[in-house]
C-alpha cells in the first residue's frame, strides 16, 4: 500500500537507517543531510554514470544549444553538458524536475519545469511543448531509459535532436555494503528515484540481499516508481512529493 508524503520540514530521522541509491559518487551530499538529521547513511548506488566518449558528442552540444526548444532530463545531464561546452543560450529551457532546473541555474539558465509531477510526463503537460509543429528540439540525456520524452515530441511534430552527454550502467558493490545490506533493520528506508537503479539492484545483489533490502520501507518519487517497487517485491512503500533530497527525507521520516 503507498502513502504519499507531504512536503513539510523534514523532522529527525531519529537513528534511522536510510539507503541512499543515487548513483555512484554522488550521494554524499544527501548522506551528509542524513547525518545532520540523525539517521544512519548507508550508501547503495544503483547506477553509475560516465562521459560519452567520443570526439562529436561536444560539437552535437554546442549545435543543440543554438535549438528552440532545450531540454535536460536530469541533474546529471547538466553536469555532463557543462564539462563539455557552455551552456549559454537563447533557446527556451526545460528541466524534467525541480532538481535538474537548479542544476541549471547554477550555470545561469532559467528552466521550465513541473511542480506537481517531476517526470517526463510532468514536463509533457507544459502548455508551450503541447504543439511543435516542426520547431527544432533538443533533448540532453543519456540513451535507454522509458523512451516517453523522445517519442512523444517526435509524434507533437518536433523535428527533435538527441544529445547523449553521459550514460548510465551497473555499479560494482564492495563487499562491505552487501554485508550491511544484509543486516538492514525492517525500519530502514531506501530511497529510490529512477526505475533503472531498482532494477539493477533487483538483478545484480545476491538474492538474500536484496530480500533484505526489500523487507525495508521503500521511498520512492513517483506513483509510477511506486508500482516499480512493488512488484520488485517491497511491501511496504511511501511516495515522496519528489525526487528533490527534502521530500524524499520527509518521507523516510514519517513513521
Amino acid at each position: 500500500m503507498t502513502a504519499r508524503s507531504p512536503t513539510s520540514a523534514v523532522p529527525a530521522l531519529d537513528g534511522r537507517t536510510v539507503v541512499i541509491t543515487r548513483p555512484a559518487g554522488t550521494g554524499s551530499p544527501l548522506a551528509r543531510r542524513v547525518r545532520r538529521l540523525g539517521g544512519v547513511p548507508l550508501l547503495l548506488p544503483g547506477l553509475s554514470l560516465r562521459a560519452s566518449e567520443g570526439p562529436d558528442t561536444a560539437a552535437s552540444l554546442r549545435a543543440a544549444l543554438g535549438d528552440e526548444l532545450l531540454i535536460f532530463t536530469s541533474p546529471a545531464a547538466v553536469r555532463f553538458a557543462a564539462r563539455l561546452a557552455s551552456l549559454r543560450t537563447q533557446a527556451t529551457v526545460f528541466a524534467v524536475g525541480q532538481g535538474t532546473a537548479r542544476a541549471l541555474a547554477r550555470h545561469g539558465l532559467q528552466a521550465v519545469a513541473p511542480v506537481q509531477r517531476q517526470d517526463s510526463e510532468g514536463l509533457l503537460d507544459q502548455a508551450a511543448l503541447s504543439e511543435l509543429g516542426g520547431r527544432r528540439v533538443a533533448l540532453v540525456g543519456a540513451p535507454g531509459g522509458r523512451g516517453v520524452l523522445r517519442s512523444e515530441l517526435v509524434a507533437r511534430g518536433a523535428q527533435l535532436r538527441e544529445v547523449h552527454v553521459y550514460r548510465r550502467g551497473t555499479p560494482r558493490w564492495q563487499r562491505r555494503q552487501l554485508e550491511q545490506i544484509r543486516q538492514l533493520p525492517a525500519e530502514a528506508r531506501v530511497l529510490l528515484s529512477s526505475a533503472e537503479a531498482l532494477d539493477n539492484l533487483r538483478q545484480g545483489l545476491p538474492a538474500d540481499a536484496f530480500a533484505r533490502l526489500c523487507a525495508a520501507v521503500a521511498v520512492v518519487s513517483s506513483e509510477r516508481l511506486a508500482e516499480a517497487a512493488q512488484g520488485a517485491g517491497f511491501k511496504r512503500v511511501r511516495v515522496a512529493a519528489s525526487a528533490l533530497s527534502e521530500n524524499l527525507l520527509a518521507a523516510a521520516a514519517r513513521p
